[in-house]
């Protein structure tokens, strides 16, 4: 059909720009807080609790009710007739506190009113008096107390423990990883316009729209069609709209329905920073047994998670960090446990890779010891442990791994970017430079694509062609910068075989296409492509019997749809408006509601089988240059190959594979969330919190996507998932930095760095190894008398 090989416009496949890129350098592209206001429209804060953990004693709001400009002052008694709980899966997670206060800036009440400037001082006149409780404020904290927001999970095949003390080398030690702050661009915002009977409309920036209907329906009371939630574009999210952006929307839309007047509620930095959950910080213990070569033996791994206060996300992003505590390598006799830790701090959440990277920042830890202990270069370990692909090709999890791409991927890397020319340089480099350290990592990257909770990998979308051959677009998914709108018009304008200009993309509507999955788990094309793919082949096979009648054309099979137009072979039988508007003469249904459902995934209660369609590669090769004396560090060079499939769309790929590199290289590095001792985040703007910027980009950085990809399963047109998977690539600068660390005292040792690598961090740990070489060179000097 549409794929005809003599077709002059494709659309799949092209390097084609983001759909709003325009707009976004202009400035004319619309977020939520672009949106012109309603007259009336209300302004909401929320007043935050000034303690960790407190029972409240008192909360007296009489004079904020009294306060000029107020409209509407809510709290959790305010909730009592239907729930103040909005947690996505399990409960926990609260609009209000509600008695007791369970992470510091948790939201007391909310106010409504005329201007923000009035809700914030109406809100300062509140009364509140605490009386203290104990905090669990660290991962130690609630390991020690065994406090858990869902219960504990182990995964054994074989017998690990008999492994490991029969291993001729064996190691074990812990490794701390940091949380990440999401940083998006745009804030949470939302805005609630009260409609007839009792209706709302809420423009939401949010990843899942159909859960933020969900939300402020069971919270306000109403039935699910009462709620109508809009989403044209967010100004980034990273996961943290997935769930979060439905706590202000319910808020939003709590005081429309009271006070019966829009409602808009926007956070400003220092707020969504404190209130907001993170990407999870991880515990991470491990021993581990291991031959000559480095290949593992035997290995037990327990990763403990801070949650925050409740569930939220952290049942699942648990998970997937089990599913990938092996990144690339073959694990035979193993244990995996992971801990679900309750604090009381922020509800973690879903951040890009969605707990996956912090299970493979462990692993590759663990590949870092042993090589230390062999005196090997890591790479080696690397390979020597790797997938196989008819043999050691079965996760700890039970999935076989049929994709497996890595053995042909990362030597291919190895050449590109001369690693072992550059390894040999940099030790001549490392030998006759005191103070100034270089270091040199490759790292390769397994992820596993789809949603592992079955019943979310399924999408919907809606395709209307209109009489002038010009065709409409909404689907379930949700554009936050990622490129998801343009790769799914591609794919209609591809099956009609019309221009993309020609297929307008509209705003993802509750309205349009219910019931949907987030736009997460990097499916978002995966998902709403095939969606979409499956809508638009519905009209177009409708459209063929006619056609073929209309034409006396011998066989529909003859028909193709191309360069926009429709043809039997070489005979133009119209452009595609001129068939659009024949087959409506003929009373052919023109528009269509499309499905998709992830085929063979199936898991046990515990999460074994096969959770995952396929898997996702990559490596990458960093260099970095190190100041003993500082700590301070420069990645100097990066060579990235990462594994697409076929490209849907190679530009917008490419994005994706450099703009998540830099996101990873950031969370590894500088950024670093602290709190202090009374549980108050002290790292919630700009000013204290350090995402990478423009200047931290090497010089020499190079992404290329691997050629030769191509989805072994029936994937859309082959493509693969992109989201996600490159951030992993990020994990090679933390190598290359410890790589550099390593070199202070002759490779002997691996360097006590954990995440984030700060350059205090880098400092303490560098001179720990100095102190090594010391004590090293101290012992080789000793020789004792004949």
């Amino acid at each position: 059909m549409s794929g005809d090989a003599k077709r002059s416009n494709p659309s799949v496949g092209q390097p084609k720009p983001h759909d709003s890129a325009i707009k976004h350098v202009t400035g004319q592209a619309r977020y939520g807080d672009d949106i012109p206001e309603p007259r009336g429209t209300l302004y909401v804060y929320s007043y935050p609790a000034e303690r960790a953990h407190a029972r409240i004693a008192r909360l007296d709001l009489s004079a904020v009710r009294q306060a000029p400009g107020v409209a509407a002052v809510i709290s959790a008694a305010d909730l009592a007739a239907t729930t103040n709980d909005i947690g996505p899966v399990f409960p926990g997670d609260q609009v209000f506190a509600d008695g007791e206060v369970l992470f510091y800036g948790q939201p007391l009440f909310a106010v409504a009113a005329d201007t923000v400037a009035a809700a914030r001082r109406a809100a300062a006149l509140a009364e509140v008096e605490y009386e203290d409780l104990p905090a669990l404020l660290t991962i130690e904290d609630a390991l020690d107390a065994g406090a858990e927001v869902v219960p504990s999970k182990t995964w054994t095949r074989g017998e690990p423990q008999a492994a490991i003390a029969a291993a001729p080398h064996r190691v074990s030690g812990r490794t701390h990883v940091g949380g990440q702050e999401h940083f998006y661009l745009e804030g949470q915002v939302a805005l609630a316009i009260p409609a007839e009977d009792g209706d709302l409309l809420v423009h939401s920036s949010t990843q899942h729209p159909s859960e933020v209907q969900r939300a402020i329906a069971e919270v306000l009371g109403l039935a699910d069609h009462a709620v109508t939630v809009e989403n044209r574009r967010m100004g980034g999210a990273f996961g943290g709209k997935e769930t979060q952006g439905a706590w202000f929307a319910v808020i939003a839309a709590l005081a429309a329905q009271q006070t019966g007047r829009p409602v808009k509620y926007r956070l400003d930095r220092d707020d969504d920073m404190t209130m907001t959950g993170k990407r999870h910080g991880f515990l991470i213990d491990y021993d581990v047994g291991f031959d000559e070569t480095g290949r593992i033996l035997g290995i037990e791994v327990m990763q403990a998670a801070n949650c925050g206060y409740a569930p939220d996300l952290s049942h699942s992003v648990a998970d997937r960090a089990m599913y990938h505590a092996d990144n690339a390598y073959y694990l035979d006799q193993v244990s995996i446990t992971s801990r679900r830790c309750r604090t009381h701090t922020v509800s973690n959440t879903a951040f890009r890779g969605f707990g996956g990277p912090q299970g493979m920042v462990g692993m590759e830890e663990i590949i870092e010891q042993i090589a230390r202990q062999l005196g090997r270069d890591p790479l080696e370990v690397r390979r020597a442990n790797l997938y196989g692909t008819t043999e050691r090709n079965v996760t700890p999890y039970g999935m076989t791994v049929e994709d497996n791409i890595l053995h042909d991927l990362v030597p291919d890397l190895e050449r590109r970017a001369d690693y072992a020319g550059r390894r040999a340089a940099i030790a001549d480099y490392n030998t006759n430079s005191r103070y100034l350290k270089k270091g040199l990592a490759l790292t390769p990257v397994k992820f596993g694509i789809s949603f592992t909770s079955k019943f979310l990998n399924q999408a919907g979308a809606l395709v209307l062609v209109y009489l002038d051959g010009s065709v409409q677009l909404n689907h379930g998914g949700t554009e936050m910068g990622q490129g998801l709108h343009i790769k799914v018009a591609q794919v209609v304008a591809e099956v009609f075989g019309i221009d993309l200009e020609r297929v307008r993309i509209t705003a993802t509507n509750t309205g349009k296409v219910p019931n949907t999955s987030p736009t997460a788990a990097s499916s978002g094309s995966d998902l709403n492509g095939a969606a979409a793919f499956n809508a638009a082949t519905k009209i177009l096979d409708r459209m063929l019997p006619m056609i073929r009648d209309q034409f006396e054309v011998a066989s529909a099979d003859r028909i193709v749809f191309r360069d926009n137009a429709v043809f039997a072979g070489e005979r133009r039988l119209g452009s595609f408006a001129e068939i659009v508007k024949l087959a409506h003469l003929n009373r052919v249904q023109l528009s269509a509601a499309g499905f998709y459902a992830t085929p063979k995934i199936e898991v046990d209660e515990l999460g074994r089988g096969r959770p995952f369609f396929y898997f996702a590669y990559g490596a990458a090769a960093s260099e970095v240059l190190i100041d003993t004396l500082t700590g301070e560090y420069r990645i100097t060079r990066v060579d990235l190959l990462h594994d697409v499939g076929r490209s849907l769309n190679p530009a917008i790929d490419m994005g994706q594979i450099e703009g998540g590199f830099v996101q990873g290289a950031g969370w590894l590095t500088t950024e670093q969330l602290w709190w202090d001792e009374a549980g108050r985040l002290q790292t919630h703007a700009p000013s204290t919190y350090k995402i990478p910027v423009a200047s931290d980009v090497p010089e020499h950085f190079k992404a290329e996507i691997y050629e030769r990809g191509e989805n072994v399963e029936e994937a859309l047109y082959r493509s693969k998932a992109v989201g996600e998977p490159p951030l992993m690539l990020a994990i090679s600068v933390l190598h290359a930095i410890k790589d550099a660390l390593a070199s202070i005292d002759g490779y002997r040792s691996a360097a006590p760095l954990d995440a984030p690598a700060t350059a205090e961090a880098v400092l303490a740990a560098a001179d720990t190894m100095a102190a090594r070489q010391t004590h090293t060179n101290a012992e080789i000097d000793f020789e004792p008398a004949e």
